[in-house]
């Protein structure tokens, strides 16, 4: 008796590259089946706001511990070995302003990128534009952002330096931060999915970031010659300067950098997202 040969194909992880890779992307379908999904994403940011502070003794409140002891690490030790030029503000204010808008920044990039393996079984049970889960992660990391801009106030009325008219301003500069913010975090939630290294290197490049943004100090310690590439190649730069500009100085935005800096945010969203759609079809499987 012969036996009789059967092949056995083991099939590919996750779809075929020709799917994954070069799926058309359109734009307005993918924003209106985001829209319709609003109630999901509202329930994932209730969900990860309950799993943040539950059963924690300060709730919220670690909001406002972060920032806080970074201004006060840098008070205390940046400002009186660095002697930081600050226009004339109190250092407090001048370092905490900052600090609300990095805090967002980093708190949503660090935890968005995480969003979609960590919710890999709940992929799996429904469908939901992808999308969801890492603009959850940033609407929480917005809140707690919130949050922790009470203590500005509180710096204004100890330090008797009330916030400037040109504040009109900051919604502006929110819309820009957001835009980047969601961009990076869309971009290195989708790759991380297919390359692990991603988780590793996020929170060294927050923490690197951190010094290499104008957070301790002002933008102005980079030379001007060299201000236009630096805000092409990190927008927080001149979006944090801003918020002092507006807030602190009642001046208006730097609209020269300003303004690369919102087109280098815009191209980041556009691009980011881009990215995590095309790779979107894949997430399930692979995650």
């Amino acid at each position: 008796m012969t036996a009789t040969r059967i092949d056995v194909t083991v099939p590919e992880e996750g779809p075929p590259p020709g799917i994954r890779y070069r799926r058309h992307l359109g734009y307005r379908h993918a924003l209106g089946e985001l829209w319709q999904s609003r109630e999901l994403t509202r329930t994932l940011l209730e969900r990860d706001l309950r799993i943040r502070y539950k059963q924690t003794v300060l709730g919220f409140g670690w909001s406002i511990i972060g920032p806080v002891a970074f201004m006060i690490v840098f008070s205390v030790f940046f400002q009186r070995a660095g002697h930081f030029n600050t226009g004339g503000a109190p250092y407090p204010l001048f370092s905490y302003i900052a600090l609300v808008p990095w805090t967002f920044f980093s708190e949503a990039l660090t935890l968005g990128s995480l969003s979609l393996i960590s919710n890999v079984s709940l992929m799996n049970k429904i469908y939901c534009p992808r999308e969801v889960f890492p603009l959850a992660n940033v609407a929480a990391s917005a809140f707690d952002a919130l949050v922790s801009t009470t203590v500005l106030f509180v710096l204004f009325a100890i330090y008797r330096y009330p916030p400037a008219i040109t504040s009109l301003w900051v919604p502006l500069l929110i819309v820009v931060l957001v835009a980047f913010t969601l961009g990076v975090t869309f971009f290195s939630a989708a790759v991380l999915v297919y390359l692990r290294d991603v988780r590793y290197v996020v929170p060294l490049a927050v923490q690197l970031g951190l010094f290499v943004t104008p957070v301790a100090y002002s933008l102005t310690v980079i030379p001007v010659k060299l201000q236009p590439l630096y805000a092409a190649v990190n927008p927080l730069g001149p979006i944090i300067q801003d918020f002092r500009r507006t807030v602190l100085y009642g001046l208006s935005p730097q609209w020269s950098l300003f303004g690369i800096a919102a087109t280098a945010s815009v191209a980041w969203l556009l691009a980011g997202y881009a990215v995590f759609k095309r790779l979107e079809t894949g997430f399930a499987d692979i995650a």
